[in-house]
């Protein structure tokens, strides 16, 4: 017996620290500023939604252009648009409080790009040469 005592009694210490901590721990548990996180359910008013946003992705250039487009839509995902005829246009209409609008083309003529957002224009660009590229972006529309 004494020799599994002489053998056992480093994990037999541990055993019990870990336990002693662990108890110690469960007790302390709710003090200290640690207590569970309850959310104030008595203002759960609906979120209305207003002042919607509306983002204008456009693209033109001369009669009979044809313009490969790139653009981010409404969920801020890539899309891609190959050989459309110009003038061309996308509106985003959003309640969120930051849309970001991006849009470029390339097309085989003269081309440009604007985005318009609540009808003011804010970010508008061109470009004249043989198969021209654009791009437009407003970060925080």
């Amino acid at each position: 017996m004494t020799g599994i005592v002489k053998h056992a009694w480093v994990p037999l210490v541990m055993v019990v620290v870990v336990v002693i901590a662990a108890f110690t721990v469960a007790r302390l548990h709710g003090v200290f500023g640690s207590h569970m996180y309850t959310p104030d359910n008595g203002n759960a008013d609906a979120i209305i939604q207003f002042n919607p946003k509306h983002v204008l992705l456009e693209i033109f250039g001369p009669p009979g252009t044809v313009a490969d487009i790139n653009y981010l839509d409404e969920q801020v995902q890539p899309q891609r648009l190959d050989a459309v005829n110009l003038p061309w246009s996308f509106e985003i209409v959003t309640t969120l409080t930051a849309v970001l609008a991006n849009v470029i083309a390339q097309g085989n003529g003269s081309i440009g790009c604007r985005i318009t957002v609540n009808g003011v224009v804010r970010d508008q660009e061109s470009e004249d040469s043989y198969h021209a590229q654009t791009a437009c972006v407003v970060k925080s529309a």
